[in-house]
């Protein structure tokens, strides 16, 4: 059930919104929590607290003093301001509610779980074609997020537990400059009071609740794109343009770079730092060949070696049974009354602007379970206009199936977005721009109200911007690719959403393309029937059913290299030289990581991480490894993430996945050795 709270705010804006004015004096006598309240201060105090929870919910809350006496206040919510919130095309409206969804708001907070119920207030219909053809997005979902964001707003610092790279977690005190999303994760950069700089922390290395660490004193510079501040991380003087030579159709985020031709024998990359380009090639190196430099080709040769040797030796298994379980962050989050009465008002106003509305449409929009929502009518149905006595209270019904709610037209307006919200959609909107393709100018209109939210009566332009794809491309900038490249993304996904808006069935609902898988040499010609765009972080995929598997199957946008003839004959990649990584991994996988290496327990979703000190080879650092412990993972891109590591990750167990990392690095090392 509802809080007390909650019960109490909804009467509150009932009474206040069911008449012209309420003066402070009725106001305190018809809401019991205030009548019974143990003092007239303990009242005050309570109505203060509300007043700014119905303010930060979006309702023009106004105050006003008599004007024959002075000690007398008026309460009223503007009707004229009622409207005063996003103005939206349908067509945008249903790219936000799509953003609104790459989001788990069982697990993100406040803003994100806020966010989809006032969207459902402001009384639009999603364009159902578009919605079923806008990509389904997936950004993290954290609980710190919410306090983050709020940080940036209202430029306060926060204090929370943070587990680095390097050890056990210790207090961070940070000053918040930017909250945004890179490759799917979320970083926080800001001034870290106890170093004196500016640090960069990954969201989800955060293990306890952020709290409010008082004002910032540190001034916010001017212009910060995150992606520049996590690029320079991997800067270095030591830089060079690299000459590849790679098998046709294969390793295409590096052609892309380069704005090669996707059967290209040879290309060159632009000029880029030496730590950048390493870790480029070794997530690749299956598939290329490092030509020049020279030196750059000798450290590829001898890192690869070094992995190989790593895992020839017998797997370490008792220091891992040794390491400690590190037990999972608790992050307490205290469920906000803001977040509840935003949905409840929004339950109300979006069944009263249908008349009634099916039980199961209103819960699949709301993103909880009916008996939830069954829950939300229940005390929508004890609240009311307290001022007129038990009589007038809201009416709500959900018998067979059907929702209808009446007497409740003070809460039938749209709930305006707060500039955190705001900043949670737009990382939504992110989320959903890797295969935006013909919604993309939707997307950009979408984005620039909201960013006019965030800065309040500023310029679009002029806002704090959460990362774009384009922004958070590492390594590059948009006017280094090629304009081939360019334009084969637009006409597969041109070729995408048309196939998607087609009549199922039809010959327009179909396309035949060449695929160049991940985990094999050469490429397949497969005729697909397109169901769905979804995204992964930075990745987008295609689910589609797939005649030549005879199944649906999900294939990686970018790795669709060429749209064929309807007719073309369908055929399977031909055996290559190297070994063929197809599939999962059976059964566990056990990780040794390093410092350097942490990154892919987080990627790859580890069930279970041990941390043990570090051996001889780490005391100087101080430094200890982590043992992480994944289930069936995908075998092609868990073996280049060992290689892409560089020796800072070790494949404990099984046998095979060793073997197979063995065969791989030795391969790569060879093409390397002069």
């Amino acid at each position: 059930m509802a809080s007390k709270s909650v019960e109490r705010l909804l009467n509150v804006i009932m009474t206040i919104g069911s008449r012209r004015r309420i003066d402070r004096a009725k106001l305190f006598r018809v809401i019991p929590d205030y009548a019974d309240a143990v003092s007239d201060q303990a009242a005050e105090r309570m109505f203060e607290r509300d007043k700014a929870s119905i303010i930060e919910l979006g309702l023009p809350l106004v105050t006003e003093r008599d004007l024959f006496d002075e000690n007398t206040v008026h309460y009223r919510i503007d009707a004229a301001r009622s409207g005063a919130v996003l103005d939206l095309t349908t067509e945008e409206y249903t790219v936000l509610l799509a953003a609104s969804r790459a989001w788990d708001t069982a697990a993100a907070g406040g803003a994100a779980r806020r966010v989809r119920a006032k969207l459902l207030s402001l009384g639009h219909d999603a364009d159902p074609d578009l919605l079923r053809r806008t990509p389904r997005g997936a950004v993290e979902s954290l609980p710190v997020l919410t306090p983050l964001l709020q940080a940036v707003v209202s430029g306060n610092g926060v204090r929370f537990m943070y587990r680095g790279a390097h050890g056990a977690p210790t207090e961070r005190r940070v000053e918040p400059w930017v909250v945004g999303v890179h490759d799917g994760h979320w970083y926080l950069h800001g001034w870290d009071r106890d170093r004196e700089a500016p640090r960069v922390f990954r969201a989800s290395r955060i293990e306890s609740f952020p709290a409010e660490a008082g004002t910032a004193t540190r001034a916010r510079p001017e212009q910060i794109e995150l992606g520049e501040v996590l690029e320079r991380m991997l800067d270095s003087d030591d830089r060079d343009s690299a000459l590849l030579r790679a098998a046709p159709f294969k390793a295409l985020s590096l052609r892309d770079r380069a704005g090669a031709t996707l059967e290209a024998e040879t290309f060159r990359l632009p000029s880029l730092p030496r730590p950048a380009v390493r870790r480029l090639l070794l997530s690749d190196v299956r598939w290329l060949e490092l030509l020049e430099p020279a030196t750059w080709r000798e450290e590829l040769a001898e890192v690869l070696t070094a992995i190989a040797e790593t895992h020839e030796r017998e797997a370490d298994l008792a220091a891992r049974d040794r390491a400690a379980a590190r037990p999972p962050a608790r992050i307490r989050v205290t469920p906000q009354s803001g977040d509840h009465l935003s949905r409840l008002i929004s339950v109300a106003s979006y069944v009263m602007s249908r008349e009634e509305v099916q039980l199961a449409e209103l819960s699949d929009a709301l993103g909880i379970s009916e008996k939830q929502l069954i829950t939300d009518l229940q005390v929508l149905f004890v609240c009311g206009d307290m001022g007129t006595g038990w009589e007038d209270l809201i009416e709500a019904e959900w018998e067979h199936g059907t929702v209808r709610v009446r007497n409740a037209e003070p809460l039938r307006r749209a709930l305006s977005l707060s500039a955190v919200e705001s900043t949670a959609l737009l990382a939504g909107l992110a989320a959903l721009e890797p295969a935006a393709g013909q919604t993309a100018q939707v997307v950009e209109s979408a984005r620039a109200k909201l960013l006019a939210v965030v800065e309040g009566t500023a310029e679009p332009s002029e806002a704090p911007e959460v990362p774009t794809r384009t922004d958070i491309a590492a390594a590059t900038t948009a006017d280094e690719r090629a304009a081939r490249t360019a334009d084969r993304a637009e006409q597969v996904l041109a070729a995408v959403h048309a196939a998607l808006r087609a009549e199922p069935g039809s010959e327009d609902a179909e396309l035949t393309i060449r695929y160049s898988s991940a985990d094999r040499a050469g490429t397949s010609v497969r005729r697909i029937r397109p169901l769905r765009i979804e995204t992964v972080g930075a990745r987008s995929y295609l689910l589609a059913h797939c005649e030549l598997a005879q199944g649906e199957r999900r294939f990686r946008l970018d790795r669709i290299v060429e749209l064929l003839p309807r007719r073309t004959a369908m055929s399977r990649p031909e055996p290559g030289d190297g070994p063929a990584l197809s599939g999962r991994v059976e059964g566990e996988v056990w990780l040794r990581l390093a410092p350097a290496g942490h990154w892919i327990a987080e990627s790859f979703d580890a069930v279970e991480l041990r941390d043990a000190p570090g051996g001889e080879d780490q005391a100087e650092a101080g430094t200890g490894f982590t043992y992480a412990r994944l289930v069936e993972p995908v075998l092609a891109p868990l073996v280049d993430a060992v290689l892409e590591s560089a020796g800072a990750a070790e494949a404990l167990t099984p046998d095979t996945l060793r073997n197979t990392i063995v065969t791989v690095a030795r391969g790569g090392a060879v093409r390397h050795i002069q």
